[in-house]
């Protein structure tokens, strides 16, 4: 064999969040004893796709080389994972022995987990290797049970393949590959309603505006109240995904060896108060965590005060920032993380303090030690504070007599504030930074006066400040009003420090 023709190089990519780097597989056939050998980082699962590439190759009747084969995934420094490269490597091989022509990888990228009869297999977390390949014109090979993925990224050359023979022969006399068909994720099924909910309109009122201004809601009340069923129907008070976000929120979810979700469907995470910090915030193999899975939708924490303390602060900067930033020895990586955050807890540990039938035990110890799980800088960042009320059950009654609003009706009001919002700032007031709140929320004498006797009655911080004038600025968008009224204010004061108003016996008009 001439010393030429023993190299041959197939492009792939890695799978490393939703970076998706370029792998070259370098093949070089060489004199010596036979052996088999990938360098270049390779974990188990890449270091035993010799024995499936050297089965597959003899299985479909191909020669497998009698010399010393060394393959390498370069950059050497970059960890390989998964069963993708089989594909790229056995193509390598053929192509250094002269089984297939080397002028035909020009261009291609190969993915494909290989079966012992040359099958392709599915390959997970392949989504952002075809929009990074996509971005560079390759043509992108890929196996036929991944067309799902494959029909997301528009504008891409990307051919599905079910058989290593069927591979080789479109690269060797040029027969065609089936080119993935440009479709859509199955349509999401219809989310609750708002209207299953009787009473609690106060509540519902609040979680309107923080939908229309995307902002942070704390949920708090005893067992039965509704908090859950509440939190449960913000996603479908928020528009509907376009195909950019769908396709990033696909993207996360195949980074996380997910398959990807229904379409327009905005995530709804809700993880058990167990879940361990890097499960919140990602890092074990480069998958994103929960906190990037509700990317553009919502995160739901369920008992916040059960979660560990430092899963929980870990929350902090993301909350601000919309991104997840982790450091490793080696490698610093990013996952965005622009979630809508609605916590839920009890009042005490035994959920029941404030019940007018006296069923609470706790002591004022308890209750302290109880909400101190918490932090007041994590419950400073959330904009919108509820206090919620299980309903007595002659309320209760009739309440179901009472109709209530569906959420096609909030959702269409919230979608009008959200494009006065984008209209007028290009971002939800929720994002807004801090010079941008107070050139775009100016308040008259009036609602200055209202402001400055709440900040200084319930003791608020400058960061309360600011979520007060942004949740001032949404209600009055929700309102259809250019300019921030008293009324505007004074709910925003309400929605931000409920639990305070309540305990210093304040009232809405006293306030004004």
């Amino acid at each position: 064999m001439a010393r030429d023709s023993a190299v041959s190089t197939v492009l792939s990519r890695a799978p490393l969040g939703l970076a998706a780097p370029l792998v070259r597989v370098e093949v070089h056939l060489g004199n010596g004893l036979p052996n088999f050998v990938i360098v270049g980082l390779p974990e188990a699962v890449v270091r035993e796709s010799k024995e499936r590439v050297r089965a597959a190759l003899i299985t479909a009747g191909f020669t497998f080389p009698v010399a010393r084969i060394t393959v390498n995934l370069s950059p050497a420094d970059l960890p390989k994972e998964g069963g993708r490269f089989d594909l790229p490597i056995a193509i390598g091989i053929l192509t250094a022995s002269a089984q297939l022509p080397r002028h035909a990888l020009h261009g291609r990228e190969f993915y494909g987990e290989l079966s012992l009869s040359g099958e392709l297999r599915e390959t997970p977390k392949l989504l952002p290797a075809l929009v990074a390949g996509a971005r560079l014109g390759n043509e992108l090979i890929v196996p036929a049970d991944n067309a799902l993925e494959a029909s997301l990224v528009a504008g891409a050359q990307i051919r599905l393949a079910d058989h290593l023979l069927g591979i080789c022969s479109a690269l060797r006399d040029g027969t065609p590959l089936p080119i993935a068909a440009r479709g859509a994720l199955p349509v999401a099924a219809p989310s609750p309603d708002l209207a299953d909910i009787r009473g609690q309109f106060a509540a519902k009122r609040g979680l309107e505006i923080a939908a229309a201004g995307e902002h942070g809601v704390l949920l708090m009340g005893p067992p039965g109240a509704g908090k859950t069923l509440l939190a449960q129907r913000l996603p479908g008070l928020l528009p509907p995904l376009c195909n950019t976000e769908a396709l990033e929120v696909a993207s996360l979810e195949s980074a996380a060896g997910r398959r990807p979700a229904a379409a327009g469907r905005r995530p709804f995470r809700n993880p058990h108060h167990t879940a361990s910090m890097a499960a919140l915030i990602g890092g074990a193999g480069f998958r994103p965590g929960e906190l990037s899975l509700a990317h553009l939708g919502v995160l739901f924490l369920d008992e916040l005060p059960e979660f560990a303390r430092n899963a929980l602060e870990a929350l902090r900067e993301p909350l601000e920032s919309g991104t997840v930033v982790l450091a490793r020895v080696k490698r610093c990586y990013e996952f965005p993380a622009r979630f809508q955050l609605i916590a839920a807890m009890n009042p005490c540990p035994c959920g029941y303090a404030g019940d007018p039938r006296g069923r609470c035990r706790c002591t004022a110890a308890q209750v302290a030690r109880y909400r101190s799980r918490v932090s007041g800088p994590l419950i400073d960042r959330i904009d919108i504070h509820l206090e919620m009320a299980a309903l007595p059950p002659e309320q209760l009654v009739a309440a179901n007599s009472v109709p209530s609003e569906s959420s096609a009706t909030v959702a269409r009001r919230v979608a009008a504030a959200r494009r006065i919002q984008m209209d007028r700032q290009g971002k939800l007031n929720g994002r807004l930074l801090a010079n941008e709140t107070m050139r775009l929320c100016r308040l008259d004498q009036a609602c200055g006066t209202l402001v400055r006797t709440a900040i200084t009655r319930l003791g608020l911080s400058a960061r309360a400040y600011q979520h007060i004038l942004k949740l001032a600025r949404t209600c009055a968008d929700l309102a259809g009003e250019p300019e921030i009224a008293v009324a505007h204010v004074a709910e925003a004061v309400r929605l931000r420090a409920f639990d305070r108003l309540a305990s210093a016996g304040e009232t809405l008009s006293s306030t004004a």
